[in-house]
């Protein structure tokens, strides 16, 4: 996997956190679709603990579905990255997934 963060934030989780997942500024896994996102996380996290969440640059996450390189994103209901049509785009692919689960680096948008 390849990214490029330029600023790495430690975040206490919330919640449960799934690794490669839009999070809020909160340390929530963004839970509604086209929420805003703070970045996205760099690793699984237990409600309570710390975890690292790039919020600048690129960052590794993982797809919703099927994307195109270039792509605007949002993030999605289970804060995998979605082909943005409403709500706030979080991000940019700069690789193509071809089906959900697979992981893609995308360039964060400050203040989404």
């Amino acid at each position: 996997m390849q990214f490029r963060p330029i600023l790495t934030l430690p975040l206490t989780a919330s919640g449960a956190v799934t690794a490669h997942r839009f999070v809020t500024a909160a340390g929530a896994q963004v839970a509604t679709a086209g929420a805003a996102a703070l970045g996205v996380s760099r690793s699984d996290a237990a409600s309570g603990a710390l975890f690292p969440c790039d919020v600048l640059g690129t960052g590794m996450v993982e797809a919703g579905e099927a994307i195109t390189a270039g792509a605007a994103l949002k993030a999605g209901a289970d804060g995998r990255a979605m082909v943005h049509n409403t709500g706030v785009k979080v991000a940019i692919a700069l690789q193509a997934a071809t089906a959900a689960g697979q992981k893609i680096e995308a360039l964060l948008l400050p203040g989404a």
